[in-house]
């Protein structure tokens, strides 16, 4: 069977908005040297790179100061964890479901002393409000929290667990990767240290993000070099890669309310499609407030693998999960937390749409996925 190409796989990466690309292709001539110059070249550099810091703040509710420019999500997010723990020792309280990225930078920093503490789920995904309170505050030293998950889109709440950071003086840091783009995100309001997000994650360029450090808060660079972005990220700062950030971020906050709106039907006509035809399935967080654009959806008595296989060759590009970890074959363990049984984990797919999609596509996947849904449930039962 082939049906595609529909691409279903967002939360992995999303297309690059033309008008980012004619953005960053006039970069790429006007502004292309180094924005550390003094000559005239170098000042135009600098202008389009504190220009587009500005605008990315002005939307995210932060200081320009508080921003360092990375090369995406996982720098970030290192950054962030690197400058946090260096030089002292204690707990890191983290979900289960955190980013491979903040697992692997925690499982780091135990080289130095740390010790890791999950902060309990219900489950739809979202933090324990008794769970985080009963945390062992008093030897905890940093908390890391994903703000909208890249599997399920649950989005959390945090601010119980910003509070209580506060009470102890113990430094947060918000994943906000999957978020910021998508939904409304203040770093002001949220009260977190440190914030990261990435720019090929709302239709901008790979390989370049952003890190929010809480002003007047001073971490140690990951990358030793020069004394780029005030001496916190060593490198030439890539204009044209950031400028098309700052453009792919401008046009999402001028257009959010219209493509959260074709987002959500489109989200919720594949998930009505897919309850009605695939029954019985199951809808990971269904009862939490989720990304738009995310369906995590288990079909019980199918194998998530087989099916996911099956689809490629369809042609419908989607994720059995994170797509740093799409190689396991182990239960996720965000679902694990949530209390899903291991075989129902097995069995589940993550679909991830933008306002590029179509119903058309949508009226698509959900052919292809009922029929392949149906032969693999015959094939099972024989």
């Amino acid at each position: 069977m082939t049906t595609g190409p529909v691409y279903l796989d967002n939360n992995a990466t999303t297309a690059i908005d033309p008008r980012v690309l004619a953005v960053m292709q006039e970069c790429w001539t006007t502004a292309f040297a180094n924005p550390g110059s003094a000559h005239g070249y170098g000042r135009l550099a600098r202008t389009v790179l504190e220009d587009s810091r500005e605008a990315i703040c002005a939307i995210l509710d932060a200081d320009p100061e508080e921003l360092v420019f990375t090369s995406g999500g996982t720098e970030s997010v290192n950054t962030a964890i690197y400058g946090l723990t260096r030089g002292r020792r204690g707990l890191v309280a983290l979900t289960d479901g955190e980013h491979l990225a903040v697992k692997e930078a925690c499982r780091h920093a135990a080289l130095d002393g740390w010790s890791s503490i999950s902060i309990p789920v219900d489950s739809n995904g979202q933090l324990s409000r008794s769970g985080v309170v009963a945390l062992p505050w008093a030897e905890t030293r940093l908390a890391c929290v994903i703000l909208a998950h890249n599997e399920t889109g649950v989005i959390q709440d945090t601010t119980v667990l910003a509070e209580q950071c506060r009470l102890h003086g113990v430094p947060l840091l918000l994943d906000g990767v999957q978020a910021v783009g998508k939904i409304p995100v203040s770093f002001r309001q949220s009260q977190a240290t440190a914030l990261a997000f990435a720019a090929h994650k709302f239709h901008g360029p790979r390989g370049v993000g952003g890190l929010l450090v809480r002003r007047g808060l001073r971490i140690p660079s990951l990358l030793q070099g020069g004394h780029q972005e005030s001496g916190r990220r060593a490198g030439t700062e890539p204009v044209p890669l950031i400028a098309g950030m700052a453009k792919a971020l401008v046009l999402w906050q001028a257009e959010q309310s219209d493509r959260q709106q074709r987002v959500r039907a489109m989200r919720d006509q594949l998930e009505q499609g897919l309850r009605v035809r695939c029954a019985p399935v199951m809808i990971h967080g269904e009862h939490a407030p989720r990304l738009p654009n995310t369906l995590s959806i288990a079909f019980p008595g199918v194998p998530g693998e087989a099916l996911l296989v099956s689809l490629h060759l369809a042609g419908i590009a989607c994720s059995a999960g994170s797509t740093c970890a799409s190689g396991a074959v182990e239960p996720a363990p965000s679902l694990l937390a949530m209390g899903v049984p291991p075989d129902v984990c097995r069995s589940s797919l993550r679909f991830s749409l933008s306002h590029l999609n179509t119903m058309e596509d949508v009226q698509t996947a959900i052919d292809c996925i009922s029929q392949l849904v149906q032969k693999l449930r015959k094939k099972d039962a024989l």
